[in-house]
């Protein structure tokens, strides 16, 4: 479900016709979902020249291999040369201006060097790989910035404000604290505040996680970007809009998502030294022999085979195969992991954190039970199944989330569901209807702080006793909250927004001691940057708007993509389309065999390029043996890489 649906259509009730409200003013209607913002893949530049350099390479090598004139394939190399090469080829030479000599300008040297004596292959397969990587690059950041935009839509751009008991449209950013704004049915909450009059049920799930809407009166604080399901309200506004919670969560996802750029300091040390080590051991392969005497020719081909065996083509594919065949297999069984940076980051973490509704619950209420009350001598009142089916006649017309669990509970029960007329409902207050002739009224009794919602149902203003709500708990919490702790050797902490009860009754049922209730965006990522301090690296599972800052700022993030939230699925490094809890420990046990493999094939790739290099210095390295050696240990990491296709590695303990 998009994030605009959710806000504007899943939860607002389409029965508010006899709901009165202070003014005679109709509700707004629910704004149109914003444009799309996604940017596309091919709207990259990068992307577009990488899939040109990948498309002449493919054209070109059944051609090549096949013997086929060189004639026929040259071009389309020489295609896949430039088109992969030239932005990398360009940035080495501005990094070169600036005194700094980078992997990407070696990689392309190490390709032209190859192509000027003939291995033309193996400098186009050089190119189309980095060409590949930079595009990848480009569309996380683009993706980054694209998911803090749409953030920005959650809050609305005008609201109405009231002065001197005259109503004017004006822009949410020229609010000012101390404003008094009016917010109708189905309209979106302009400011962080508190309720001066009127009385709502807001639905804040956005930013507190809370599964159901909360019953707003006077003196309650509402949040910028919630939605205001029924009742209108008058709200004073309590903060400057540049600094509401909202605000707030597109500041802490940008300064996270910052922190996991890719282009780290100490893998640009790594680079440099690299690239100046290769750079300066092959001007002396080349320049040493020929102060010497040797032939011109022959410390050329030297040099040349120095590159090519010194290239650093295995140890890429040390590195990609293991995690892009990882990534492949946890999409087959469900789970989305964005990146291969994403998926290696996954297999480091030693601690869990996790947000309740949504991720362990299922974010939708459920009855847990049906409570009767009994009174001596008084006529006869309906059964457990009678109360429960009295309860879903009247919330039948209904689209509130505890209306549709109520009926949901009794077609599960195969009860008969009466017809209801004179249906009304009230904010705060419940609803009424006229069922086989009596009035009956369903409402929420004021238990806020309990681990259920309690609703009472009354017949002819005579209470018939009592139906309990709950959030209801996924099947696979427990089981998956226990995998992640014998995994990381510690148990996870529950971090929610909703309350102590609701939090402690889900942590009894899924094993969980180290509990947080009552938290805020910013409180989440506080709790994960805590354990960062502490030298813990965190996997933070969530799935709403207020879970991305968290997600963003945790070492790895993990969304449920089912009923995600836009950003959170964004703001993630892996998303769990099927919303099937246990595939999180699957997925770190995955990503740690593939960390395996990368440091397996690093090894091979190392010791082959150091024999190669030291035969190549020492003795004398024939060049079409130098070429076997350098490509058979291409070949065989990236053989190795891809034993995590298999099956048995996903399903492996």
């Amino acid at each position: 479900m998009s994030l605009h649906v959710f806000l504007y259509g899943g939860r607002v009730s389409t029965t508010l016709a006899t709901v009165p409200v202070p003014a005679p003013v109709p509700a707004a209607p629910a704004p149109a979902p914003a444009p799309g913002r996604r940017t596309r893949v091919l709207a990259l530049a990068e992307a577009r020249w990488a899939l040109a350099s990948l498309l002449a390479f493919l054209a070109a090598l059944p051609l090549d291999l096949g013997s086929a004139p060189a004639w026929t394939y040259g071009p389309l190399y020489a295609v896949a040369y430039a088109a992969g090469g030239w932005e990398p080829a360009l940035e080495g030479l501005r990094a070169l201006r600036g005194k700094t000599l980078d992997v990407d300008l070696l990689m392309i040297v190490a390709a032209l060097g190859a192509a000027s004596i003939g291995q033309v292959l193996d400098g186009a397969l050089l190119i189309v790989i980095f060409a590949t990587s930079g595009a990848l690059e480009a569309l996380a950041t683009a993706r980054t910035a694209d998911s803090v935009r749409g953030l920005l839509d959650l809050a609305p751009t005008t609201a109405t404000r009231v002065r001197d008991g005259r109503e004017e449209t004006v822009p949410t950013a020229g609010l000012a604290v101390g404003d008094t704004v009016l917010v109708r049915p189905g309209e979106r909450i302009g400011a962080d505040g508190t309720v001066l009059d009127g009385t709502g049920e807001v639905d804040q799930a956005t930013i507190t996680g809370e599964s159901v809407p909360v019953l707003k009166r006077p003196g309650d604080d509402v949040f910028a970007g919630t939605v205001n399901g029924t009742g209108a309200l008058r709200v004073r506004v309590g903060r400057d809009p540049a600094d509401s919670v909202i605000a707030r969560i597109v500041t802490l996802v940008e300064e996270a998502s910052r922190t996991k750029a890719p282009t780290q300091l100490f893998i640009e040390k790594i680079e440099q030294r690299y690239a100046v080590g290769v750079v300066a051991a092959t001007l002396a392969v080349f320049g040493i022999p020929l102060a010497l005497g040797a032939d011109l020719t022959d410390a050329l081909l030297r040099a040349m085979t120095f590159m090519i065996v010194a290239s650093p083509c295995a140890v890429v594919l040390a590195t990609m195969p293991p995690l892009l065949s990882a990534i492949a297999n946890a999409g087959r069984h469900g789970v989305l992991v964005k990146s291969a940076v994403a998926m290696e980051r996954l297999g480091a973490i030693d601690t869990a954190a996790l947000d309740k509704t949504g991720t362990l619950t299922e974010g939708a209420p459920e009855v847990t039970a049906v409570r009767p009350v009994s009174a001596p001598g008084s006529a006869p009142r309906p059964d457990a199944d009678g109360l429960l089916a009295l309860a879903a006649s009247a919330e039948h017309p209904s689209e509130h989330p505890l209306a549709r669990a109520i009926v949901s509970a009794a077609r599960g029960r195969n009860l008969p569901i009466a017809a209801a007329r004179d249906f009304t409902a009230s904010p705060g207050r419940g609803v009424t209807a006229l069922v086989d002739g009596h009035r009956v009224h369903v409402g929420r009794a004021d238990t806020p702080e309990g681990a259920e919602t309690t609703v009472r149902v009354s017949r002819d203003g005579t209470l018939l006793g009592t139906l309990a709500l709950t959030d209801r708990l996924r099947a696979d919490a427990a089981p998956a909250t226990a995998a992640l702790t014998a995994l990381t050797g510690t148990a996870p902490a529950l971090l929610t927004g909703d309350h102590p009860a609701a939090a402690a009754r889900v942590a009894e049922a899924t094993g969980i001691t180290d509990v947080r209730a009552d938290l805020l965006p910013e409180d989440k990522v506080e709790a994960v940057r805590e354990g960062e301090r502490a030298g813990r690296k965190v996997l933070f599972v969530g799935d709403g708007v207020n879970d991305a800052p968290a997600l963003a700022a945790a070492h790895a993030g993990v969304a449920m993509g089912r009923a995600g939230s836009d950003l959170a699925l964004e703001a993630a490094d892996a998303v769990v389309v099927r919303d099937e809890l246990t595939a999180v420990p699957a997925v770190v046990r995955l990503s740690r065999m593939a960390r395996r493999l990368v440091l397996q094939n690093l090894v091979v790739a190392g010791a082959f390029i150091s024999v190669l290099v030291l035969w190549d210095l020492i003795g004398h390295l024939p060049l079409p043996l130098g070429v076997a050696g350098h490509e058979g240990s291409t070949v065989l990491v990236g053989l190795n890489g891809l034993r995590l296709l298999r099956e048995s590695a996903w399903r492996q303990e």
